[in-house]
């Protein structure tokens, strides 16, 4: 099993572009791949329950298959278990599946149940971004979530790292978010496909300050892939919850409960504020 460690950021329209001309990347080439990936679950859902994750990703001519198990994190840092190989296709490598202990937890039939559920399709842009001992790929994806006749676009950047401190990753997305409308997003693609394909997203409960944070960065991820304002306005609370409970970050929570009073709430300020808010709220939270 591999540690996967990222920090997930949502674009806005303009940010793509602004990304590619931000001076962090100057110099350095892209490399750039089409990803088609197909996930998987029983039709009751039990992997979407246990929180985890299994699809078949073509990429580049090969056939990968990978299982991710429920991560922690918040405000867009998470980590989470990965186990990920080759296999010849054209379907589930179930074999190798079964002896995963996260599988053999579930028990006898499980495997005999999945189910292809929804997909995503991708340009996947990659940039290999080093600086004193510490390694991150800095992966943009532009593409799809698709569930039956419903689709969701996919505008956002992973930076995952590869070598050296995990702050390196919050000080990269904050250098980048000067010149990039970007915001932190908790909510995986498996974890939007699954929404998408039931039909209603679930919001996760407030308590401590990096739940209410998880709150308000899962609610602005639901209104962007469903434009409800019901959704926008749950953020909204949560940040005002913070603000009201936890005194050293009410200037910082009221300013983005301010903020998205408004359609184009979506900026460079904002996209700071809520990363600020992030570094000072570290603590871990369970992520779908």
């Amino acid at each position: 099993m591999a540690k996967e460690i990222e920090f997930k950021l949502a674009l806005a329209p303009a940010g793509p572009e602004a990304l590619r001309r931000h001076p962090r990347l100057a110099g350095l080439e892209p490399r750039t791949t089409q990803l088609g990936n197909t996930y998987f679950d029983t039709p009751d859902g039990r992997l979407e329950s246990e929180r985890m994750a299994l699809r078949l990703r073509h990429a580049d001519g090969r056939l990968l298959q990978t299982l991710k198990t429920s991560g922690q994190g918040s405000g867009g840092l998470s980590t989470r278990g990965e186990w990920e190989w080759e296999v010849m296709g054209p379907g589930l490598d179930l074999g190798r599946l079964a002896d995963l202990p996260p599988i053999e937890a579930l028990g006898e039939g499980v495997l005999g149940e999945l189910r292809p559920r929804f997909a995503t399709d991708f340009a996947r842009e990659i940039w290999w971004w080093e600086q004193d001992g510490t390694a991150i790929e800095i992966a943009l994806d532009l593409g799809e979530i698709e569930s039956d006749a419903h689709s969701v676009p996919i505008r956002e950047l992973e930076l995952e790292l590869k070598d050296g401190d995990p702050a390196a990753l919050i000080e990269l997305a904050e250098a980048l978010a000067e010149r990039v409308p970007l915001r932190p997003s908790d909510t995986s693609k498996a974890a939007r496909g699954a929404a998408l394909l039931a039909g209603r997203w679930a919001l996760p409960d407030g308590g401590s300050a990096p739940a209410w944070l998880h709150r308000a960065v899962v609610a602005l991820d639901a209104h962007a892939d469903t434009g409800d304002a019901a959704f926008r306005e749950a953020a909204r609370e949560a940040f005002l919850q913070l603000a009201e409970r936890h005194a050293d970050v009410e200037p910082m929570a009221r300013r983005l409960a301010e903020a998205l009073r408004h359609d184009d709430w979506l900026n460079a300020d904002t996209g700071r504020t809520l990363l600020a808010l992030s570094r000072h709220l570290p603590d871990a939270v369970a992520l779908g």
